[in-house]
C-alpha cells in the first residue's frame, strides 16, 4: 500500500518499507519537517498533538511527540481526541501549529498526520509545499540536551469544545432539552465515543451508544455511508429512537438516520444545517465543494444569498468561505464548517445545530428531509493504476463533451442538461473519484457509468 505525501499531510498504511508505507522512519521524517516549518515561519516552539482511536495511534503519537521534543518544541498532548477539538485547542494554547493523527474515514490499517497552522486551520497548499521541500531536503535541526521541548498532557479540551458549542447563539439548548430526543449513536470504536455522548447529554438527549469501545478495531467500514450503517438503522428502529447519528473516526464527518431507519442523506447534513443558519441570519453566502449537491445552492437562493463552489478539500472550502464571507459551508460528505466557532469541519457543532433545527421545526426527521430539493447522487471510484494517464484522459473527455459546460478547477466536472459528473484524483487514496448527480437516481447512475465506460476505452 502507498505512502502519500501531499500538501494536505502525510497518509499511508502501517508497516512495510520506509518510503512505501507509513513506517516509524517516515513518521519521524515528516514530523521533523513540519516542526522545522513551524519554527521557521512562526518562531513559536509549541505544538498541539491529538489522535483518534486507531490501533497504531499510540505508537504514532509517541513518535510524533518525541520527535518534536527532540527539536526543542514543547508539546501539549490531548491524547485521544477529535480533529475539530485539536483545531480549537491550537489557538487557545497559543501554539505555533498542530498535528492530528488520523486517517479519517480510511480503514484501520491506515494512519496519517494532518497538519494545522497557528490558527488551528489546515495549512495552505503553499505551506504544504514548503513542508514537502523540507522533507526532501532533510533540512532539520535538532536541539541540544539542555534545550529539549517540554511535555504536558491535557485531556480537558473535549469538555471545553462542548462548552463553546453550547454557548453558540444558534444552539437552542432549551428547546432541544424540552424535546428529550432519543438518539442512537455509532462512533465506530473511535473517539466520537468521548465527545458525542456528553454533548447529547448536555442537550438533554437520551443517548444509546453502539460501537463505543475505543479499540480502533472498526465494527464496519468507517466511512459513514448508507451501505455501512445497517446496524445503526436496525438499532434506531428497535429502540424507537427519534434519530440516529454516525460520525467518522476523527469526528469531522456527520450523517443522520431518520426514525424509520432510512438515511437522511450525507449530502443533506450540510443542506439542513445551512437552512437553519440562513433562516436565523436572514440569508447569507454559502460554500461547498464541486462534488456536493445542488440542493445547497437552492436553499441559499431561497434566502437571497449567493452560493459558491470550491475545489474539493477542506482548506479550499475555507479559503473560498473567507473570500466570499460565507456564514456556513462545508462538504457534501457530511462536513460542516461554522466560522462563528472555527474554520474547520466539526461534527459536534453540526449535531447541536441540527438538533436545534429539528426541535424548532416540530417535525419528525423524515418529514424534515422531505422539505428539501430531492437530488440523487451516485459515488463511484476507479483504481488509479500507474498506467492511467489522467491528463490524457481528461483532455479526451473535454474534447468529447466540448458542447457541455466544463469546469477544470478541480479535476474535471461536466454539467449536462439532466445532471453533472465530477472526476478527480483523491487526495487520500490511490483512486479516481467519480461523482454524479441528477433529479433521478437512475440518471445519476447512468451518467457515472457512461463516463467510466469512456475512461475504460481511453486507457
Amino acid at each position: 500500500m502507498p505512502l502519500i505525501k501531499s500538501i494536505s499531510g502525510f497518509r499511508g498504511t502501517i508497516g512495510g518499507r520506509p518510503g512505501d508505507n507509513l513506517t516509524p522512519q517516515d513518521i519521524v521524517e515528516c514530523t521533523a519537517a513540519f516542526g522545522q516549518w513551524v519554527l521557521n515561519t512562526t518562531g513559536n516552539p509549541n505544538i498541539v498533538v491529538g489522535r483518534d482511536g486507531r490501533i497504531s495511534g499510540e505508537i504514532a503519537s509517541a513518535l510524533v511527540v518525541n520527535t518534536l521534543r527532540s527539536m526543542g518544541i514543547s508539546v501539549v498532548d490531548l491524547g485521544l481526541s477529535t480533529t475539530p477539538t485539536v483545531e480549537i485547542a491550537v489557538p487557545l494554547e497559543k501554539a505555533g501549529g498542530g498535528i492530528i493523527l488520523t486517517a479519517s474515514h480510511n480503514p484501520k490499517e491506515w494512519n496519517a498526520l494532518k497538519l494545522l497552522n497557528h490558527k488551528g486551520e489546515f495549512i495552505s497548499a503553499k505551506n504544504g509545499a514548503e513542508v514537502l521541500d523540507l522533507v526532501t531536503q532533510k533540512s532539520v535541526e535538532y536541539a541540544s540536551v539542555d534545550k529539549l521541548g517540554a511535555y504536558r498532557q491535557d485531556g480537558s479540551y473535549i469538555k471545553k469544545h462542548i462548552a463553546q458549542i453550547l454557548a453558540h447563539p444558534l444552539v437552542d439548548v432549551q428547546t432541544v432539552r424540552a424535546k428529550g430526543f432519543k438518539v442512537v449513536v455509532d462512533t465506530i470504536n473511535s473517539t466520537g465515543a468521548l465527545a458525542v455522548p456528553p454533548l447529547l447529554e448536555a442537550l438533554g438527549c437520551q443517548c444509546i451508544l453502539v460501537n463505543g469501545e475505543i479499540t480502533g478495531h472498526f465494527a464496519h467500514n468507517p466511512e459513514p455511508l448508507k451501505e455501512h450503517l445497517g446496524q445503526l438503522a436496525t438499532d434506531v428502529k428497535f429502540h424507537k429512537a427519534n434519530l440516529g447519528i454516525a460520525v467518522d473516526p476523527d469526528v469531522d464527518r456527520l450523517v443522520f438516520m431518520c426514525e424509520d431507519g432510512e438515511l437522511f442523506g450525507e449530502e443533506y447534513t450540510l443542506v439542513a444545517i445551512a437552512d437553519y443558519v440562513l433562516s436565523k441570519h436572514g440569508g447569507g453566502n454559502t460554500v461547498s465543494n464541486l462534488s456536493s449537491t445542488r440542493a445547497l445552492r437552492d436553499v441559499t437562493l431561497k434566502y437571497g444569498g449567493e452560493y459558491f463552489a470550491a475545489a474539493v478539500g477542506e482548506v479550499n472550502v475555507v479559503d473560498k468561505m473567507k473570500a466570499v464571507k460565507a456564514i456556513i459551508g462545508g462538504e457534501g460528505n457530511g462536513g460542516i464548517i461554522v466560522p462563528e466557532l472555527h474554520y474547520g469541519r466539526d461534527a459536534l457543532i453540526g449535531i447541536a445545530l441540527f438538533l436545534s433545527h429539528l426541535a424548532q421545526s416540530g417535525k419528525q426527521i423524515s418529514r424534515l428531509r422531505k422539505t428539501y430539493p430531492d437530488y440523487h447522487m451516485a459515488k463511484s471510484k476507479i483504481d488509479r493504476s500507474p498506467d492511467i494517464n489522467l491528463e490524457k484522459i481528461f483532455a479526451a473527455l473535454r474534447e468529447k463533451y466540448h458542447r457541455e459546460q466544463i469546469n477544470t478547477e478541480d479535476g474535471l466536472k461536466i454539467d449536462f442538461e439532466d445532471g453533472w459528473v465530477h472526476l478527480r484524483p483523491s487526495n487520500t487514496e490511490p483512486i479516481i473519484r467519480v461523482y454524479s448527480e441528477s433529479h433521478s437516481a437512475v440518471i445519476a447512475g447512468n451518467l457515472a457509468k457512461k463516463i467510466m465506460a469512456d475512461i475504460g476505452e481511453m486507457k
